[in-house]
């Protein structure tokens, strides 16, 4: 009820007090005014959700005000409250766009229904918009392409993140798509304007002076200010460099978001390494758990047809398809390198000059090897 805003209108200031304290105490966000031209003004600032205007005013009808309305804000329900015994004044007002009509002397709860059941009706129709979206777009989220239950679940859970910008982790195999992932993530957050800026924590090496690598990740998180810091494989961080790590995400002093990836289980590794427990402890993120290609084969095509899109873009010599064979071995393939190594075995096609279609013969040694050995067993 927060979420949807009403402006009820009416010259008689007794019937604003008493709807205002009833509907205020029920918990709608009510507003009132006893003259149509400032109700009009208020329509043109404010987008109202409801709006019941008295039918007879003394500076402009209750049908003047509809139009107005319905020429400003189109998708604004306007109930047009009439005077006892004047049907005719109904009848013109639901002609007029009116959603409905309250007769005066109305009771309070007969008010509520009918606003229970605009709110009911326009939640009904943002939820049907949304599946809509869902259902159309149910083979991808933004750059992420997948259509299994996992990689839906993960949809999931960034639509949840997206309101309010919490820290994540993210892990996941070598080859799974976390950076990928957190670029979305970023994408969709209200930091998407601001930078997104990876840190390969495994150049971090051994032998770099604190003080150096100090001044280093200060002016990282100063240049990232509002924006995204992707912790990239937060484990293979130098142990040396960890607590001073720790220490800048604890502090609080940069308002960054922080999005640490690995392909460890972190809160394992954490057990193991008091440095690291204190900076998974300084995160405190949303976990998401990128799934290996081998337990997301209903995917397989969907990203064949992804990447097949990529590269035959601004190319004269396209590939189209991969054979029917050519897909039960990519099929039965345990895809240790995950997504990354699919999109190179793709890549590879087009590098080796294969037109239309990728066959057998076209896959790396390796796939067509595994795939013979299934054949045989």
């Amino acid at each position: 009820m927060q979420d949807f805003d009403i402006l009820f209108v009416d010259d008689d200031r007794a019937i604003l007090e008493l709807v205002k304290e009833y509907l205020t105490e029920l918990g709608y966000r009510i507003h009132v005014t006893d003259n149509g031209f400032k109700a009009l003004d208020l329509i043109k600032d404010q987008n109202f959700d409801i709006v019941f205007t008295d039918f007879k005013m003394p500076d402009i009808d209750g049908l003047e005000l509809l139009a107005a309305i319905k020429e400003y804000r189109p998708l604004t329900e306007v109930i047009i409250v009439t005077g006892h015994g004047s049907m005719e004044s109904a009848i013109s007002a639901m002609k007029s766009g009116s959603y409905d009509y309250l007769q005066k002397p109305f009771k309070l709860d007969v008010l509520r229904i009918i606003i229970d059941r605009i709110v009911e009706e326009k939640q009904l129709k943002q939820a049907n918009i949304v599946l809509k979206k869902r259902l159309k777009e149910r083979h991808r989220y933004d750059m992420l392409v997948g259509i299994s239950l996992k990689m839906r679940e993960i949809y999931g859970s960034i639509d949840r993140m997206a309101a309010n910008s919490p820290n994540v982790i993210v892990q996941g195999e070598s080859g799974t798509g976390k950076e990928l992932a957190a670029r979305v993530i970023h994408r969709i957050s209200d930091r998407s304007d601001k930078p997104f800026v990876p840190l390969v924590c495994k150049r971090i090496t051994k032998g770099v002076a604190v003080a150096e690598y100090r001044t280093h990740l200060t002016g990282v998180f100063q240049a990232t200010v509002g924006g995204t810091l992707f912790l990239d494989e937060v484990t293979d961080l130098a142990p040396e460099m960890r607590p001073l790590l720790s220490e800048l995400v604890s502090s609080g002093a940069f308002d960054v978001r922080l999005i640490a990836a690995s392909n460890r289980n972190l809160q394992a590794a954490a057990e193991r390494d008091s440095a690291l427990k204190d900076l998974v402890l300084g995160l405190k993120g949303e976990l998401i758990q990128m799934p290996p290609l081998r337990e997301r084969k209903e995917d397989l095509c969907l990203l064949i047809n992804h990447f097949l899109d990529k590269f035959n873009a601004g190319r004269k010599k396209r590939i189209y398809t991969v054979t029917p064979a050519a897909l039960d071995y990519l099929l039965g393939y345990n895809w240790p390198g995950n997504v990354i190594q699919l999109e190179n075995v793709i890549e590879r096609a087009f590098a080796l000059g294969v037109e239309l279609v990728i066959d057998v013969e076209h896959l790396p040694d390796e796939i067509k090897a595994a795939g013979e050995i299934s054949r045989i067993n």
